[in-house]
């Protein structure tokens, strides 16, 4: 039960990070090499022969990172407020290759932008690798459930 508790915490955190727009903190429990990956319409596809909403390496999260502080997403003018309850959290493989865990999890974000409430729901993938700070996301894949439907401006972190 404990590294159930342990990778409970660690998505909690990432979730309430994300959050409070602390980029420079979420950032930092990413590793490096890492993915970030949001489908686009089916959840299974090589995401290098077809579009993504989001298929980030660890330099373009870097680069979005930074135009979300620094001005540089004018679609974030005002900024979003977002609000992510993490749940349903399991560890389907408690111990990969290269110290990497396998966890999932289930997603409700609720955004309010310009008086405009969105809900968006997910089921997420995460690949964790332990280091001795805790652990690392290596992998990230959040598939909506609309992720087949128009979507509207999606610039914060989902």
């Amino acid at each position: 039960m404990t590294l159930l508790a342990d990778v409970t915490d660690f998505l909690l955190l990432e979730a309430e990070l994300a959050d409070a727009n602390a980029y420079d903190k979420w950032l930092a429990l990413w590793d490096d090499p890492c993915t970030y990956w949001v489908p686009c319409n089916l959840d299974d596809y090589d995401p290098t022969k077809h579009v993504s909403i989001v298929y980030d390496d660890r330099a373009r999260l870097e680069e979005r990172c930074f135009r979300l502080t620094a001005g540089g997403a004018h679609s974030q003018e005002p900024q979003s407020k977002v609000c992510r309850v993490i749940g349903n959290i399991r560890v389907v493989n408690p111990q990969g290759e290269d110290e990497t865990i396998e966890a999932t999890a289930r997603a409700i974000m609720v955004e309010l932008r310009l008086g405009r409430k969105s809900l968006y729901a997910a089921r997420c993938h995460y690949t964790l690798r332990r280091s001795p700070s805790g652990f690392k996301l290596r992998q990230k894949k959040v598939m909506l459930l609309d992720a087949d439907q128009p979507l509207g401006n999606m610039t914060f972190l989902i």
